[in-house]
């Protein structure tokens, strides 16, 4: 897959699929508030998660796939607000 494949990935229909294939209701700091996939540009930083506790994110396939290369997203917010913030 193209890199501007893997970024349009997460705007798409697609991203049904991604969610699918997320661990983070998986992860010790999850709490369940109806969100997954905090990597996405379209989820971001949790609402509810506050208190990092663990995670998942280096083996989650979605991270994989997408060519991602953080963690704690819940916490920290999506890839792109990460990258923006370097």
């Amino acid at each position: 897959m193209k890199n501007h494949e893997k970024k349009d990935l997460g705007k798409t229909s697609d991203e049904k699929k991604l969610k699918i294939m997320c661990v983070c209701a998986k992860c010790p700091t999850y709490v369940n508030c109806k969100e997954l996939a905090f990597c996405l540009e379209t989820v971001g930083k949790s609402k509810c998660i506050k208190d990092p506790k663990g995670c998942l994110c280096p083996s989650c396939p979605v991270e994989s796939l997408m060519g991602f290369k953080h963690a704690y997203y819940c916490t920290k917010g999506s890839e792109k607000e990460l990258i923006s913030k370097k």
